[in-house]
């Protein structure tokens, strides 16, 4: 009788630590996701900077611009490239910032890239862009640099966050209590 009892503690032991092993493993996972996901912002401006080399060389892969013209039709003056530019800097800086204070997830600097070579190629096909490269350029690493520093400090919180329900694992044997914190995806 009294093995049985030591075997169902011991059992109960086993799973106990068991869980708390699946927990401090899944906080451990958590962490590292974290930190391979600061380093978006580093690779979304990496690509933009190879997007913008081959800008300055004048995209030498593309056909002139004259045949493209020819073929699609007039592309819009620089001008108005110019003022969607301006307005879309203004925009990506804003949500970048408000979406900075309310600290949520959002791996956007990938789109950012998209967006910028959409106005290199749209300057590009107006025969205006050696005019407006360094507007695009400068455009293109503010917000790129905005981005990356919003997503690096979201990361580094939560991965305070994460380390400290870290510590209370190992001290307590158990997640510390939940806090009013939304879900991070």
């Amino acid at each position: 009788m009294e093995q049985a009892e030591n075997n169902e503690t011991g059992t109960m032991g086993n799973v106990a630590r068991d869980a708390q092993g699946q927990l401090r493993q899944g906080l451990l996972d958590e962490i590292g996701r974290l930190k391979r996901f600061s380093n978006r912002g580093l690779w979304a401006l990496s690509l933009f900077l190879l997007l913008s080399t081959v800008a300055w060389r004048d995209f030498w892969f593309l056909p002139r611009p004259q045949e493209v013209v020819a073929t699609l039709g007039a592309a819009p003056k620089p001008l108005m490239i110019s003022l969607v530019l301006v307005l879309y800097t203004f925009s990506a800086i804003i949500l970048s910032l408000s979406r900075m204070m309310s600290g949520v997830r959002h791996p956007s600097s990938f789109c950012h890239v998209g967006y910028l070579a959409g106005f290199y190629l749209f300057y590009y096909f107006a025969e205006g862009l050696q005019d407006n490269y360094w507007a695009v350029f400068g455009a293109g690493f503010t917000i790129l640099c905005l981005e990356s520093y919003r997503i690096w400090t979201f990361c580094n919180d939560q991965i305070g966050k994460r380390s400290e329900q870290l510590a209370f694992l190992e001290r307590n044997g158990r997640m510390p209590p939940e806090e009013n914190e939304e879900s991070l995806y």
